[in-house]
């Protein structure tokens, strides 16, 4: 049957049915004044035309009040702004819904970057026999993080799911009921969670959706790619950092990474019992029914009672199944055959530690731990460390923590920090023991600037009873632009070292390094940070294979272009044969999760299209390939100019100022998403850069709607090339690379969420005005180059259903924008009186709080 075009597909399901079920919503009764509902669209209106004739936001909202309501008190337009602000989260929640329920039909699930896809073209193009190949040892690794982009609570993720649901069947009745327990819902949590609410939120992901979605992909490839060959390999690994990221979260504590751990193993286990429960029903034979029965009970008593301790050893639960499934062949004519084998592809997938819970703390940290350490263990009679040894060269330090090994006392160190650190090394042993190796196996260091940082936590593992043979990869990040540039050094000292080097053949001469896209990008800008980071890959590819040595490469990836996110799999379809491709491993994070995997479909989709970009970049990339010398040379230059830019512009006297004074950055901290504090150092006193997060400081670009960090600096790069008379360099290098084609094409998406008609009266501000025009300037030169780059007459033209639905969104929020900036200014006005009046400015502050929840659900990967 012929399909609609893609566009025709998304207007039907999502555009049409959304304006049928907001209707619905608008004329629900949620509070006693009905009128919300009514009142919402005609301040929609009034904001749209607004804008378009200039006005600033303050006195669109006064124009409606004027228009709308009859000399209303300051108390009752508080009031009906904060229910717009409640009506209009909601709405996005609606979209959301309404775009997960018609994702299977908007997409095409057997289309281009599907694991079927990938199938029939290597059937077409004679590569059979090198997809299976590569499919023995290639993986996609999905780490769930913490980080506090994602603002719907726990309640409204259940009713986003059964409205979707609901949705899928057109159930009217139960839409309606739906659309009415959301409007009394409440959004905003009082609390801020604890690193151990955060891990039970994400562990929903992994319970209701990636438990069923990747063992969907992973059966896909056993049966219709491998053949059912024994495969080791699981293709599909899933990691985790809530409770185990350390970086800058003092809550984070040894005693909630154990009862993550915990949860995790007990969920799986939950998981297990719900399956073979259902097997029980069908297994009903001779033989098997007993193994069943016996299965069922051990992983129910143990699913319920962690401190049970008489779980059936993975090797046995493996074995139990396999020898149901030969009986099975032999015996039962293959019946319920693959509801066994789903089940044993489940348990190879998951384990018992369902995901990998990696341990993660900074650099700087570990040095002031390591210098406690060795002091403390001098003036306890420990003579490891030579008296001198602080005072002594990083090659000298390298060497002595090279040959160290002991299992001391962690009871007498006094310093909390140094209790902590090693208390999180001995969690990874305990966690060893209960969820298998796989439990926890790696340890991340963030702000990872030389050897000595990897070998000091190294000897920190050797120095707590670890031995010789350690079962952890030690995984160092690289994330500022000079750091990137001299990654591949640190990894030679490292390679060259017989300690390390013996410790990576334990690890099948694996070493996993990781790159930092958020904070690289806030350092260097966007051209510079993805660039830095593609030769980084490229040099430490080449030093590893030198030395004999695979690197896997595990991108720390956020939601928006600026932070590493966008279409991440064309950058991974477009590496090409210099960067090494074993693996692809990224964070996935906040609402990226809910939007990307947040269903089953979109979860299987997105998977697929991971896996599919890494078998197109190892199957059909070829030498000729790589980026030309004349390329490289112009990429270089872009890079290097665009850096120019963005670091006067970040150095700009005004830059700071205009973030802590014209934008919602401070307000982030008060929004109680995340556990983790929004600077690295909240003790210190104002504004400082190097401290600031990635995420709200990227986050409240995409608040103003000025996207900053995903497009400075790329403007002024393309303009030096057409003042040159040298344009058609740069669309030569655009069309010939994959690349750069990748990285203009995720800049396109951060312009299309840009939306300066709502900051424009900054322009007239005294102190700020030049530093807002010299931003329009940059967005203005970016958006007009890159349209005559890709020859397009707008923006992200390639991409019709994505534009439409950025489109609909930032339509839908354009109230929330404007109630935002309209608080923002009155809080001015407000701090310009010499008698302040406090109550008031809490208020509007509460207001510029309220507003970012729907803003940042809207976009979906803003921050």
């Amino acid at each position: 049957m012929h399909q609609a075009p893609k566009l025709t597909r998304f207007n039907e399901n999502v555009m049409a049915k959304y304006q049928i079920y907001n209707g619905i919503f608008m004329t629900l009764p949620f509070d006693t004044i009905t009128k919300t509902g009514v009142l919402l669209p005609l301040f929609h209106s009034v904001c749209k035309q607004g804008f378009s004739n200039k006005k600033n936001p303050k006195e669109i909202v006064e124009s409606f009040f004027k228009t709308y309501q009859e000399n209303p008190s300051e108390e009752k337009k508080i009031k009906l702004l904060f229910r717009f602000i409640q009506y209009i989260e909601r709405q996005v929640v609606l979209f959301d819904a309404i775009e997960d329920a018609a994702f299977p039909i908007v997409n095409n699930m057997d289309g281009v970057g599907t694991l079927r896809n990938s199938k029939e073209t290597a059937t077409s193009e004679n590569k059979w026999e090198a997809l299976q190949k590569h499919l023995q040892k290639f993986k996609v690794r999905l780490v769930l993080t913490a980080h506090p982009t994602q603002f719907y609570p726990g309640t409204v993720l259940g009713i986003i799911t059964d409205l979707t649901e609901a949705i899928k069947k057109n159930d009217l009745l139960q839409i309606n009921q739906l659309l009415a327990q959301l409007g009394k819902t409440p959004f905003f949590k009082h609390q801020k969670p604890s690193p151990f609410d955060e891990a039970v939120n994400l562990i929903w992901y992994l319970e209701n959706v990636f438990y069923h979605s990747a063992s969907t992909v992973y059966n896909y490839i056993q049966s219709n790619i491998l053949e059912y060959k024994s495969n080791p390999n699981e293709i599909i690994n899933l990691g985790f950092w809530p409770g185990g990221d350390r970086d800058g979260n003092p809550f984070v504590t040894t005693e909630i990474t154990l009862k993550v751990a915990e949860r995790l193993r007990q969920t799986v286990l939950k998981n297990y019992y719900r399956d073979l429960r259902k097997l029980k029903r069908h297994l009903t034979f001779e033989g098997i029914e007993e193994i069943i029965s016996e299965l069922e009970i051990n992983i129910f008593e143990n699913s319920v009672n962690a401190q049970l301790n008489t779980l059936i050893p993975l090797a046995d639960f493996k074995k139990k199944l396999e020898t149901i499934k030969k009986i099975l062949i032999a015996n039962y004519q293959s019946l319920y055959l693959s509801e066994v084998e789903d089940i044993i592809n489940k348990v190879h997938l998951f384990g018992y530690h369902f995901a990998s819970l990696d341990i993660r703390q900074d650099s700087r940290v570990h040095h002031n731990v390591f210098a406690d350490i060795v002091t403390t263990l001098q003036s306890n009679g420990n003579h490891i460390f030579k008296d001198n040894y602080l005072e002594l060269s990083e090659k000298e330090q390298i060497q002595i923590l090279s040959n160290v090994s002991d299992n001391i006392d962690v009871s007498i160190f006094k310093d909390e920090m140094v209790q902590k650190t090693l208390g999180s090394i001995q969690a990874i042993k305990t966690i060893q023991q209960q969820n298998g190796e796989l439990g926890a196996n790696r340890y991340i260091i963030s702000n990872n600037k030389t050897a000595l940082n990897v070998m000091e936590t190294f000897a920190m593992f050797k120095l707590s009873g670890f031995g010789n043979k350690l079962p952890v990869d030690i995984i160092p990040l690289f994330e500022t632009v000079e750091d990137l540039e001299n990654a591949a050094n640190v990894m030679e000292q490292l390679y060259t070292n017989t300690s390390y080097k013996n410790h990576l053949k334990d690890r099948k001469n694996k070493q996993t390094i990781m790159l930092g896209f958020s904070d690289g990008t806030k350092d260097g800008g966007y051209l510079m940070a993805n660039w830095s980071i593609f030769k980084a890959k490229e040099d430490l590819t080449k030093i590893s294979r030198k030395y004999g040595i695979t690197a896997l490469f595990f991108d720390g990836r956020g939601g928006p272009p600026a932070r590493g996110g966008g279409k991440t799999n064309k950058f991974y379809a477009s590496l090409g044969p210099t960067i090494e491709d074993e693996e692809i491993q990224l964070t996935v994070q906040g609402q990226t999760i809910s939007s990307n995997f947040g269903t089953l479909d979109a979860s299987q989709y997105n998977i697929e299209q991971l896996l599919s970009a890494g078998i197109s970049n190892n199957l059909y990339s070829h030498e000729n390939d790589k980026m030309s010398l004349e390329n490289t040379k112009i990429m270089n230059d872009l890079a290097d100019t665009s850096y120019q830019a963005y670091v006067d512009f970040k150095n700009h006297p005004k830059f700071l100022p205009y973030l802590e004074r014209m934008s919602t950055l401070k307000y982030y901290a008060k929004t109680n998403i995340g556990s983790r504090p929004s600077k690295r150092s909240p003790k210190s006193e104002g504004l400082n850069f190097a401290d600031l997060r990635a995420i709200p400081f990227v986050g409240s670009w995409s608040q103003l709607k000025q996207n900053v960090p995903g497009f400075f600096g790329v403007g002024t790069a393309l303009k030096k090339y057409e003042d040159n008379g040298e344009f058609n360099k740069i669309k030569q290098f655009y069309k010939e690379s994959a690349f750069f084609k990748a990285l203009i094409g995720n800049s396109m998406m951060a312009l299309s969420k840009s939306f300066f008609e709502l900051t424009k009266y900054m322009e007239n501000d005294e102190e700020f005005g030049e530093f807002w025009k010299l931003i329009y300037e940059e967005y203005k030169t970016s958006k007009r180059l890159i349209l005559k780059l890709a020859g397009y007459s707008k923006l992200m033209q390639n991409n019709a259903v994505g534009k439409a639905s950025i489109d609909m969104r930032e339509e839908i929020v354009l109230p929330l924008l404007t109630i935002q900036q309209y608080a923002l200014l009155k809080i001015q006005e407000l701090q310009k009186d010499e008698k302040t009046n406090t109550e008031a400015v809490k208020i509007y502050e509460k207001m510029v709080t309220r507003s970012l929840f729907g803003n940042i659900n809207a976009s979906r990967n803003s921050a």
